[in-house]
Order: structure tokens, then C-alpha cells, then sequence
């Protein structure tokens, strides 16, 4: 790697600020667009999805286990049980069948 570090530390410096200035200072009314609201209603959950779905796969030796435990923490999570209960049944459930099955 050629150059100053410090010159690449202040570009990701500042395009990092940017990131989170910009929309504050050029956006001072409420956003009214339906489509828009919606899309920026969705984005963190999209983005806790995007970083976690990968790493169910490979935090388990198997990724079938991984893949198993993700359908049973959905439906888990789909007909109401606390986040608390679909967490330990996915890990019981990834140790029983890493254990015993694969």
C-alpha cells in the first residue's frame, strides 16, 4: 500500500460524515412521500438482516444446522414467543443436531 494512511483516514472520515450530515442538513421538513417513509421504515431492519442471515450460516459447522435454526426461530418468532425463548431454541436445536445428526 503506497501513500499517507492519514489521507485515507480522513476520506473514509469524511465520507462517513457525510453519510450522516447531509440528510440532516438538506432534508429540514417532514418527509410526506408514502413510498419514500416506507422504504426508510424498512432499511434497519433490512440492514440487521443482510449482517445476520450470513452469519447463522457460518457460525455452525454444518450450514443445514444453521438453516434449520433459522426456520425454527422464524416460526418462533412468527406466533409470538420472546426473542429470549427463539434464542435458546435455536441454539439447542443447532447443539442437538450438530451433536446427534450431522
Amino acid at each position: 500500500m503506497s501513500g499517507n494512511v492519514w489521507i485515507y483516514v480522513l476520506i473514509m472520515f469524511g465520507v462517513s460524515y457525510a453519510i450522516r450530515v447531509l440528510p440532516l442538513t438538506l432534508i429540514r421538513k417532514e418527509i410526506k412521500n408514502r413510498t419514500l417513509r416506507s422504504f426508510l421504515y424498512y432499511v434497519p431492519y433490512v440492514t440487521l438482516a443482510v449482517m445476520t442471515f450470513p452469519a447463522i450460516m457460518d457460525a455452525t459447522q454444518t450450514p443445514a444446522a444453521g438453516l434449520i435454526a433459522l426456520a425454527a426461530g422464524i416460526f418462533l418468532a412468527w406466533i409470538g414467543r420472546s426473542m429470549f425463548e427463539v434464542a435458546i431454541v435455536a441454539v439447542v436445536l443447532v447443539y442437538v443436531l450438530e451433536r446427534f445428526l450431522f
